[in-house]
């Protein structure tokens, strides 16, 4: 008994390894998935089909089960579409002696079942293409039909999806796509990370350069929700194209959780939900039939279910039970679904990642509530542990500006977070608005959609009216970006614009609820769902395009390809609409030329974030580093004294090959000027002369004062002691005279100007 024990472990072992192998590495294998009986009231009803065909040894392995009325003869009629076009017919009698099936000669009256394989002649298994055991998601179907032979009545149908066990929904594509987020959101310092640990004060330059690197968190995070975005289209998408886009539901807040979903039922029967056809039970039973024909479950995955069928295709052995149809537990068993479906668009997205159509916004709401959670908590412990390193240590410097605004880092955080899913929350929103059964969930639809719409308009119009303020007093929208104040609160809407298109983030928002309202609103109208959308994102081209707004160009090249991509891909789904009736294999081709565009944005992004990594060690935000540059000089200025070696005439000053003086005459009319006298004896030469700002080396240190007698020649000029003694003033008396500086300004007085009274120009001047 344990050497038989011993010999099945074996046994099962290499069954799963196999399956394992076939699974990963791709076995040419052709599996059904599911099926559905196609025909009522007929006599033969099936239960139970597995088919999978091995194109290795060209044979196809069964496990049939179901009741009869009535004991009779049957021919079977099997014939497969693929993409719309019949690929394989073949009918063929269980009694005949090429394909004989013992149990199914005759079919007995009760319950039957038959298990075994058979060997598929030469002549048809070269009909089947070799592409079908290649493309992943093949979109594939196969009718089983089944006549009496006595009077050539159909007395049975049943149909079920074939797939090739291959897919492009991978649990790691979803992985890799989450660690390349967070890794540019570790690189940016983007968001909550920056804002935590640089705190109120330093935010300016923890956070602040989140956005100006290209990609950020931002932007990675919405190329995702773009992807999932366009697998919510009601557009006849492939299905392959479908099953790409689910490695990126979780990007838009859609993660499958059971024990969530079940909470969310119970929560809306209690609040005037319909469950009989929109719950987790019904997703259970149910088949998804989808626009182009093809069928997906509502639980499980393509790759669970191609293993298993692998695992079962290992036991070959011929068994048959007349009036018994029990299985093993180390066999899988496919049941009738009893319930077909038909969805599309966003319904049909969520569904088929067991998430009910009522249940979407609640589940994205739960999710963003447990991230928020997080987010708080985790800052909290952070001041918790500063606190208490405080008490205990040397506590420092840099981290004292979180201590004193963690709450303001709490309130950066979750604003980024609402600026990051502001789009899909208007989608889910407004599809609960249009789509949901229970008044708790619309209320709470409506009041957050309120609440977040409000923060960004109040943030908008706080920024806008700061930088209306800053035009009139300063003359530009700068102190935006100099002022810390300023940097601190507003930074993360306009922290990766150039200083003149700190606006831009004003049109993005609006972009992103336009583009939330059409997906959600023209939801199952295919042709007018992709031609708005087509319209806003091309809008959104144009603008970049027009502005180019970033403040290095890499953000605006990176930027500006992402939006291609996005006008791209809405161009592709104009070949899914069935109102142009396009095959379905072209629509397939285009599917996978779209899925390869996506997929090479989506490595580039992740490659240029890896760049990014070792160029940020290198450089450093352009706008924080102007800003400090600007908060040194001040300080300096602030402790500037007239006594002050900085003021010193006797310093070396460094030398400049470059220096700018304007001439500018007060209470004066525009006229000709001649060159002013270099060595002039006037004490009023003077008049007028001052730096001008526009030379780089420019800055506060160096500017006059607003003595008009005063000189104000440039402190960058050599003005060391050799030259005081080598140029001295002319000694003896001198007439004061004013500069001959032309222009008629005969009979001109000078008089009680600054303590220079009675000076006069002759009235030859």
């Amino acid at each position: 008994m344990a050497a038989s024990n011993s010999r099945w472990n074996i046994r099962r072992a290499a069954i799963l390894t196999t399956a394992f192998i076939s699974g990963v590495l791709g076995e040419d294998l052709l599996v059904t998935s599911g099926f559905s009986n196609c025909e009522t009231g007929s006599n033969i009803k099936v239960q139970k089909v597995d088919i999978s065909y091995n194109n290795a040894d060209k044979t196809v392995v069964f496990d049939v089960a179901g009741t009869s009325d009535k004991q009779q003869n049957v021919t079977a009629t099997l014939s497969v579409t693929a993409y719309g076009q019949d690929v394989y017919t073949n009918s063929f009698n269980p009694c005949d002696g090429k394909t004989y099936v013992e149990q199914l000669c005759p079919v007995p009256a009760g319950s039957f079942g038959a298990k075994g394989s058979q060997a598929i002649p030469e002549q048809y298994s070269n009909s089947i293409p070799a592409i079908a055991f290649q493309i992943p998601d093949i979109a594939a179907q196969a009718t089983l039909q089944l006549k009496s032979l006595d009077d050539g009545k159909d007395v049975g149908c049943i149909q079920s999806q074939v797939t090739n066990g291959k897919t492009a929904n991978v649990a790691a594509v979803s992985f890799v796509a989450a660690g390349v987020a967070g890794a540019a959101l570790l690189v940016g310092g983007a968001g909550a990370i920056g804002a935590a640990f640089s705190g109120g004060a330093g935010a300016a330059g923890g956070a602040g350069g989140a956005g100006t690197i290209s990609p950020s968190f931002m932007e990675i995070f919405g190329v995702f929700q773009g992807f999932a975005m366009n697998g919510m289209m009601s557009a006849q998408l492939p299905q392959v194209y479908r099953s790409f886009t689910k490695n990126f539901a979780f990007s838009t807040g859609i993660i499958p959780w059971k024990q969530m979903q079940i909470s969310i039922d119970n929560f809306r029967s209690m609040t005037g939900g319909n469950l009989t056809n929109d719950s987790v039970e019904f997703l259970q039973k149910a088949t998804l039939v989808f626009p182009d024909g093809s069928t997906s479950s509502g639980n499980g995955s393509a790759f669970k279910r191609a293993v298993e069928d692998v695992v079962y295709l290992a036991a070959r052995d011929i068994d048959a039970a007349v009036n018994a149809t029990s299985t093993n537990g180390d066999t899988p068993t496919t049941t009738e679904s009893t319930i077909r479906t038909a969805v599309s668009g966003i319904q049909g997205y969520v569904q088929q990642l067991s998430v009910p159509q009522a249940n979407t916004f609640m589940t994205v709401l739960l999710i963003v509530a447990i991230v928020i959670g997080v987010i708080v908590v985790g800052i909290l412990l952070i001041k918790v542990i500063l606190e208490a390193w405080a008490l205990f240590g040397n506590f420092p410097e840099s981290l004292t500006g979180f201590r004193k605004h963690y709450w303001g880092s709490i309130a950066r955080a979750i604003t980024s977070l609402i600026l990051l899913l502001y789009s899909v929350w208007v989608l889910y929103c407004v599809f609960q608005f249009t789509h949901g059964d229970s008044w708790a969930a619309q209320t709470l639809a409506g009041v957050t959609l309120a609440l977040f719409t409000a923060i960004l308009i109040f943030f908008s119009w706080k920024i806008w009216n700061t930088a209306h303020k800053l035009k009139n007093t300063e003359g530009d929208a700068s102190g935006l970006y100099e002022d810390k104040k300023h940097w601190v609160k507003y930074s993360l809407f306009y922290e990766s614009y150039k200083k003149d298109y700190w606006w831009i983030f004003v049109p993005v928002i609006v972009y992103m609820f336009a583009k939330g309202c059409v997906l959600a609103a023209t939801d199952g109208h295919g042709m007018a769902q992709t031609i708005s959308l087509l319209v806003v994102e091309g809008f959104m081209l144009v603008l970049l395009i027009w502005s180019r707004p970033f403040e290095r160009k890499s953000g605006n090249v990176v930027n500006i390809c992402i939006q291609v991509v996005r006008v791209l891909s809405a161009v592709c789904i104009l070949v899914f609409v069935e109102e142009f009736g396009i095959t379905q294999t072209t629509q397939t081709v285009a599917g996978v030329v779209l899925i390869a565009v996506q997929s090479a944005l989506a490595g580039i992004l992740a490659i240029l974030i890896a760049w990014n990594a070792i160029v940020a060690c290198c450089k450093e935000n352009p706008h924080r580093k102007r800003r400090k540059e600007m908060e040194k000089l001040q300080r300096d200025m602030d402790t500037l004294t007239p006594l002050d070696a900085r003021n010193s005439l006797l310093l070396d000053r460094a030398k400049t090959d470059e220096t700018s003086i304007t001439i500018s005459y007060a209470n004066t009319v525009a006229d000709a000027k001649r060159p002013l006298s270099r060595r002039d004896s006037s004490p009023e030469r003077y008049i007028g002369v001052a730096i001008d700002p526009s030379h780089a080396s420019y800055s506060p240190l160096n500017a006059p004062y607003s003595r008009p007698l005063t000189p104000s020649m440039s402190m960058e000029l050599n003005q060391s002691r050799e030259n005081l003694v080598s140029n001295p003033a002319p000694f003896g008396r001198q007439q004061p005279t004013v500069p001959s500086l032309g222009g008629g300004y005969g009979g001109y007085s000078y008089g009680q100007q600054n303590g220079y009274s009675g000076y006069r120009a002759p009235s030859g001047y």
